[in-house]
């Protein structure tokens, strides 16, 4: 796939409105969404702190008329389904009459895992993935650990900007337990000093790095 530059400067700027939503939107991931027609941008938005409502679902109400025939750069894959049985972010986007979507990255949730692209190219629009996927699976990293460990990612960082929150256990607890049950509260992606702490999760495998 070949991107032209105006394709790589929308999703820019959608990484860039997920990136200032990091820390804000757990259980679910930042994801920003950027409304396109005839190279001006008619709508944007990022997913709302606390998760709801997504970056789509507030995007294609906010341009309107001018969401048909527009192009919508996504960060991560459209939900196909949702969980709480509302409308779909590809509903939403097919509906309104977009005619393609540009996406950095898939999303292997249950409630994603290609049904959204399935979705938007039985409705007839253009789907086109990978651009600038890098930037866009670090936007989802915390949320991806969760769904294949049940445990929060776990960073070090000095000031814990753009992460859920801090993990402030004691190095001789057990530190599985306590990630497990953070996990279940909805955190995705925490963050820890430099010390004995952090020690104790990379001597156990527990800290991404």
């Amino acid at each position: 796939m070949t991107w032209s530059d105006a394709d790589r400067a929308f999703m820019a700027q959608a990484i860039d409105l997920a990136t200032g939503r990091m820390g804000e939107t757990w259980p679910n991931p930042a994801v920003g969404c950027v409304l396109v027609k005839d190279g001006r941008v008619v709508a944007q938005a990022a997913t709302a702190p606390g998760g709801r409502p997504h970056a789509e679902e507030q995007a294609v109400p906010a341009a309107g008329d001018q969401a048909k025939g527009a192009t919508a750069y996504v960060t991560l894959e459209p939900c196909g389904a949702r969980s709480s049985g509302r409308k779909s972010c590809a509903h939403f986007l097919a509906d309104a009459g977009v005619s393609r979507v540009v996406i950095a990255c898939l999303d292997p949730s249950p409630f994603a895992a290609g049904r959204g692209t399935e979705r938007l190219r039985a409705a007839g629009l253009t789907v086109e993935t990978g651009l600038m996927c890098e930037e866009g699976a670090a936007l989802c990293e915390g949320f991806l650990h969760r769904l294949e460990t049940g445990r929060p990612m776990v960073r070090v960082s000095k000031d814990g900007a753009g992460f859920d929150g801090r993990f402030a256990a004691s190095s001789k607890a057990d530190l599985v337990t306590e990630l497990k049950r953070l996990g279940e509260a909805g955190y995705t992606r925490l963050w820890t000093a430099p010390g004995e702490l952090a020690d104790a999760l990379r001597d156990q495998g527990l800290l991404t790095e």
